[in-house]
């Protein structure tokens, strides 16, 4: 009984924390409950007035039910598609959910521990700050891995209109910032409520003033783009006897196509390497002089010089190039491990996956004379992969197969990501997948055309090329980074001037 009545006044903040993080899942695609995001974050916030140790486990907490319930799909790619034994796949998933909810261990840790006398300052300050910098950092450290980034979820809320200033992690400070403001006004003392008032006003007007700011301005007339989908179900993508077959469909659906000036195929939509298929990339080649048309296709490259393989997007037609993928995916195309460690497994003719990255210093590739920035699958989550081809750039590419995840949320979540790309740069997005969500997105992040999922579909539209330079594409994450170090070094100022 003793023990009991200890832990009982924990309990109830626990498990705030942890139906906060549960639900959360909900402000993201498909469900794009946007408003659920900063009522989580200030269910969180509310629970961290307790000593550092404990501030930890709840943000622990919240980050499980957050993972758990929002990347359950995982267990689809690396076990139902990958084929891995059951409780290595289980291992992988528990082993990610874990690293990521570590996260907001850290967060919460520090919110505790570097808490000033003013509630209004540690939550639209400091605790922001913590938060956007905990985002930041999980989104590159150990490959990163950004999945579930707050800001994604305002896509369609008022507050993506601080994207193109500040990038995803800009949305997601608003909204850190919004969930604070609304805690003060519910647990502060006049004073911190008055603050936090002057918080929301600002943050109101700041965002309708954003809200109608044109970044961009349209280049020339609108590309005819069509994007085929292939709809191979991944578990056949790769076998020799369905080869032919996917290789003959895509040119079919290719050489049907008319007045169009950019085609675009999917991520490894040749399921073979291209040294392989020399005949048959000749006649994709014909193909796209007699259609008078720019063809991408997503294919394994070969570079027989220093025998490495690159998951490459080909360029053929008038403006030939070639794009080699940059950020791959650990233990997916490449063994986070040291190069003789590679050679070792090589010799011993080890199973392993064995993709190069492509050089950080790539030109974009061309269509009808308009500079493309391409990025292959999960790259469209790392917002700064294609700051390096802006702002000369005027259409943002992406080639993705999210046929590994199945009939899940996961390629919604993609999906939204895609149009998070397209809003913080303001370009437009055309987007090909092999079983879906394919798409053209327009400069503020709008689906401007869709095609069903895991069907063959050719879907054609028009992509308007843009110019010029939102804030992001010129400064980067560097502003939200500065804004949650100021905060950290605020606090810390402000705990020795009052002696703590």
């Amino acid at each position: 009984m003793p023990r009991a009545k200890r832990l009982s006044p924990l309990l109830p903040g626990r498990l705030l924390a942890a139906l906060a993080g549960l639900v959360l899942p909900l402000a993201f695609a498909p469900f794009g409950q946007y408003w659920v995001a900063p009522l989580a974050l200030c269910m969180l916030f509310a629970t961290w007035n307790v000593p550092p140790g404990e501030a930890a486990r709840r943000g622990f907490l919240f980050g499980t039910g957050a993972f758990a319930a929002g990347t359950w799909w995982l267990y689809v790619s690396v076990r139902l598609v990958g084929g891995t034994p059951l409780p290595v796949a289980v291992l992988l998933l528990v082993g990610l959910v874990a690293l990521m909810a570590a996260w907001y261990a850290a967060c919460g840790y520090l919110a505790s521990r570097w808490s000033t006398a003013s509630l209004a300052f540690d939550a639209c300050v400091l605790i922001p700050g913590l938060w956007v910098l905990a985002e930041w950092l999980r989104g590159w450290i150990f490959s990163g891995f950004p999945w579930l980034s707050i800001g994604y979820a305002m896509v369609d809320g008022r507050l993506a209109a601080w994207a193109p200033l500040g990038g995803v992690h800009g949305a997601t400070l608003a909204t850190a910032i919004l969930a604070g403001a609304v805690l003060v006004l519910f647990r502060g003392r006049t004073v911190d409520r008055a603050v936090a008032s002057v918080v929301l006003l600002a943050l109101t007007l700041a965002t309708w003033i954003l809200g109608g700011q044109a970044w961009t301005t349209p280049a020339g007339a609108p590309l005819r783009v069509s994007l085929v989908q292939g709809a191979v179900p991944q578990l056949l993508k790769w076998e020799p006897s369905e080869q032919l077959a996917t290789m003959e469909h895509y040119f079919e659906a290719t050489a049907a196509l008319r007045n169009q000036d950019l085609i675009v195929w999917p991520e490894a939509a040749v399921p073979a390497p291209d040294d392989w298929v020399g005949n048959y990339l000749e006649g994709l080649r014909g193909l796209a002089s007699e259609l008078h048309a720019q063809l991408l296709v997503g294919i394994l490259t070969h570079d027989l010089e220093r025998d490495e393989y690159h998951n490459s997007l080909l360029a053929l037609g008038e403006e030939a190039g070639v794009y080699h993928k940059r950020h791959l995916v650990p233990f997916g195309e490449f063994f986070p491990v040291p190069a003789f460690v590679r050679s070792w497994m090589r010799m011993a003719n080890l199973p392993f996956d064995d993709i190069t990255a492509g050089s950080r210093q790539q030109r974009p590739l061309l269509a009808a004379g308009v500079p493309l920035a391409p990025t292959i699958c999960y790259e469209d989550a790392y917002g700064a992969e294609q700051l390096a081809f802006l702002p000369e750039a005027r259409l943002l590419v992406n080639v993705s197969n999210d046929a590994w995840f199945g009939d899940t949320i996961a390629p919604h979540q993609h999906l939204q990501i895609a149009r998070m790309r397209a809003l913080e740069t303001g370009r437009y997005m055309v987007r090909s997948t092999n079983t879906g969500i394919t798409a053209i997105i327009d400069q503020r992040g709008r689906v401007q055309a869709l095609a069903p999922q895991f069907e063959p579909w050719v879907l054609s539209g028009l992509a308007q090329p843009y110019e010029g330079a939102t804030p992001y594409v010129r400064m980067g994450n560097y502003p939200v980074v500065l804004f949650g170090l100021l905060g950290l070094a605020a606090a810390l100022l402000i705990r020795r001037r009052d002696g703590n």
